[in-house]
């Protein structure tokens, strides 16, 4: 489980495919020493677990769902990627519950200047449009974001300087593809809801 709050970028610097999966290694900031074999690690949103570590670099392994439902596809040497590791028990709830469970793929259809923000808009796969609604939230890329309005298929939100500066969202552009999940609880809501309709 994650919050969405962003603690290092770290970058691509191999990624291989071989036996069903993708292997992908990652340069990081972090102390790899006070990370446990096995640990989950937020990769651009992508809960992934560590299973080789180094000083300053780690490796996960990728399934074909993740791979399916994500731009993780699309990595190779050099990528940023956002990364967040995995909350405690008492930690500070800074964002929102983030599972780490991508739903699907958002992409940039606009990027202007909003005072000292930026202001994006997304376009969302319509089956994941219901589940987004304003003032809600979602995780772009890991990154925890209140959405600011909805229209249809399409949503928006807000950056501040600090998330620009310390996240990937800073060299987004329009047609940035961009990993979302879907607010947990909603998820659900909408999963009972399915269930009584067909009951």
């Amino acid at each position: 489980m994650f919050t969405g709050i962003i603690t290092d970028v770290g970058k691509v610097e191999e990624a291989r495919h071989g036996d069903g999966l993708l292997t992908v290694t990652i340069a990081t900031a972090y102390d790899t020493a006070k990370i446990a074999l096995g640990a989950s690690i937020g990769c651009s949103g992508v809960c992934l677990t560590a299973v080789t570590l180094e000083p300053g670099r780690f490796t996960v392994e990728v399934s074909s769902e993740s791979l399916a439902r994500s731009t993780i596809g699309d990595w190779c040497p050099g990528t940023r990627v956002n990364l967040e590791q995995a909350m405690r028990l008492g930690d500070e709830m800074g964002g929102h519950l983030v599972q780490g469970h991508v739903d699907g793929v958002a992409r940039v259809t606009g990027r202007q200047p909003d005072g000292e923000s930026v202001r994006f808009a997304f376009d969302v796969p319509a089956a994941l449009a219901p589940f987004i609604a304003p003032k809600g939230a979602v995780a772009l890329d890991g990154v925890s974001l209140t959405v600011n309005e909805v229209d249809g298929h399409r949503f928006g939100v807000n950056i501040i300087p600090h998330t620009l500066a310390h996240t990937t969202f800073g060299e987004a552009r329009s047609g940035t593809r961009m990993n979302l999940e879907i607010d947990l609880i909603a998820r659900y809501v909408g999963r009972l809801l399915d269930a009584r309709g067909a009951a």
